[in-house]
């Protein structure tokens, strides 16, 4: 982990404040709500370009591993971002909205990061990657309409046009790319020259972002402050409950401690630039959706490192193999 991605959390923050001062400047918060969208596409750029689709293939290799991620990420977790969203926030349809988005968006890069730092395969999180990706152009809708719209009216047109525009033209700039790349400098050039600073571009790309986004509408944040320190609460049962469950899990299908690192990770690591991009496009009329989200992501952070140091800990007692 390099010095950017150990102290992305800090550079969040950082970006949060300068873009609420940024707001009270003249004319600067009308200015900086049309970067976001554009900041945020070129995030997710980043995020497809280092995403090899083409290996879905790969995740085949430990089939037991990759249906049991998939069936927690995609069957499980909706449900439980549901129940969560409904007992806290069922009567705050943006916080309900932004929490149920945030949580069935497994993550496709952070995880990586904190499955290395646990004693986890790399290896095997790497193959359930593109299914991540591919799974939740899927997912995500249907848990959208299912769930949210339950809470506010989704007009389906609008949705799925902004959903397609905001994620399928950096989808296809990228693998565009990938492909020029390929045939121009070859495949392991762009595995040595490209992939490492892929993470820092999209990174950089995220903050740019969250900057004009607070520059922008900061204040509603800060007028809805109680319903965002309200978000602890169910954010941290999440990742203790999908812990309880990998661990769980673990044990029942018998899981090596680096075949369990990986699931544990795979399925408490959520995306939140990813669910940020599309409410940011899917619901412009609710600038506290995207707000929300980016706080989502500062508390998650810290609770992804947090159990990475738990699941060490149960390495060096032995407690997994316990489990198991």
């Amino acid at each position: 982990m390099d010095f950017f991605e150990k102290f992305q959390w800090l550079f969040m923050i950082i970006a949060m404040f300068v873009g609420l001062g940024l707001g009270q400047i003249g004319n600067v918060a009308v200015a900086a709500a049309y970067f976001i969208t554009p900041f945020l596409m070129m995030m997710l750029f980043g995020i497809f370009l280092q995403t090899p689709v083409e290996s879905l293939k790969e995740g085949f290799k430990n089939a037991k591993v990759l249906r049991l991620s998939l069936l927690i990420n995609f069957v499980w977790t909706p449900l439980l971002a549901f129940g969560l969203s409904f007992l806290f926030f069922r009567n705050t349809p943006d916080v309900f909205i932004a929490l149920i988005m945030d949580m069935v968006t497994p993550c496709t890069d952070w995880y990586l990061v904190f499955t290395g730092i646990s004693g986890g395969s790399i290896a095997l999180s790497t193959s359930f990657l593109p299914w991540n990706l591919f799974m939740q152009f899927i997912s995500i809708p249907v848990a959208i309409f299912l769930f949210a719209g339950t809470v506010v009216e989704i007009q389906p047109y609008i949705f799925l046009e902004s959903f397609l525009r905001v994620l399928l033209l950096p989808f296809i700039i990228a693998v565009i790319t990938r492909n020029i790349i390929y045939y121009i400098k070859g495949q392991s050039w762009f595995e040595q020259n490209t992939l490492g600073r892929i993470g820092v571009f999209q990174s950089l790309f995220l903050m740019f972002a969250i900057m004009a986004m607070f520059a922008s509408q900061g204040v509603i944040l800060i007028e809805n402050l109680s319903l965002v320190i309200g978000l602890i609460i169910p954010v941290i049962l999440f990742f203790i409950i999908n812990f309880s469950v990998g661990q769980l899990i673990g044990r029942i299908f018998r899981l090596s401690y680096q075949e369990g690192a990986s699931l544990i990770f795979t399925i408490l690591a959520r995306n939140a630039p990813l669910a940020l991009t599309i409410a940011v496009a899917t619901f412009p009329e609710r600038p506290l959706i995207p707000l929300v989200l980016a706080v989502e992501s500062l508390i998650e952070l810290p609770m992804l490192f947090a159990f990475s140091q738990l699941m060490l800990l149960f390495y060096s007692k032995r407690w997994w193999s316990n489990l198991a």
